[in-house]
């Protein structure tokens, strides 16, 4: 399963750098600005059902740094699992990081002003905007986050479940629709920030050499 990881080299990981930079491309430019406000309006739109607004809200606040950190860290406590943890947790401040660099002094692109007009959480959705993540739009820190999640644990279960870890997947993709349901980013920050993750999980799990788990014929 190690096509899984891309080498750097590869066609896929070619195609993923080349994806992000195409999209980068889009947002500077704004040639895109019209198709993604009015997708956002959609959105904003079709808010109002209580169980689909808290069901987003949970992933968007799932895929905030401080319950992802807490995952990396418990990985790293126990001694079997620590090489993953820390790895996770490198991928994690580093996306996050540098997901924020780029909001801030690469791209400079404001979030959506548009009001959410579904449900009341019991707090605002969580936002990103801290010192780490900054405050600008592209790419989507929460997605970014959430790829680097759904990439590294993916891989270490890819051995045992050779199907199964593609289910991981669907977690960035919420947490990346949650994102724009919550008017919190446009389409394309999530489309970035997803491919953003998997670029900086793809490198850091080659060259620390990210450990998997035995198929199950081995154990």
């Amino acid at each position: 399963m190690q096509k899984f990881i891309f080498d750097i080299r590869s066609r896929g990981f070619v195609l993923a750098v080349i994806g992000f930079l195409t999209f980068t491309a889009f947002v500077y430019s704004e040639v895109s600005v019209d198709i993604e406000e009015s997708i956002i309006i959609s959105f904003q739109n079709a808010a109002g059902n209580s169980t689909i607004d808290y069901t987003f809200w949970i992933f968007t606040e799932i895929g905030g740094i401080w319950p992802i950190l807490i995952l990396s860290f418990v990985l790293f406590i126990k001694r079997s699992t620590r090489r993953i943890g820390l790895i996770l947790v490198l991928a994690i401040l580093l996306s996050t990081v540098a997901a924020g660099y780029f909001k801030d002094y690469a791209i400079e692109r404001d979030r959506p002003s548009l009001e959410f007009l579904g449900s009341e959480f019991p707090i605002d959705p969580e936002a990103d905007t801290g010192t780490l993540g900054g405050k600008g739009s592209y790419p989507s820190g929460h997605s970014a986050r959430a790829s680097v999640v759904a990439f590294v644990i993916g891989y270490v279960i890819s051995e045992r479940y050779p199907n199964g870890w593609k289910l991981l997947w669907l977690f960035p993709i919420v947490v990346g629709i949650s994102r724009i349901y919550l008017l919190q980013h446009y389409p394309l920050d999530v489309v970035g920030g997803i491919l953003f993750g998997l670029i900086i999980a793809n490198i850091l799990s080659l060259k620390l050499k990210l450990p998997t788990l035995p198929s199950k014929s081995e154990t």
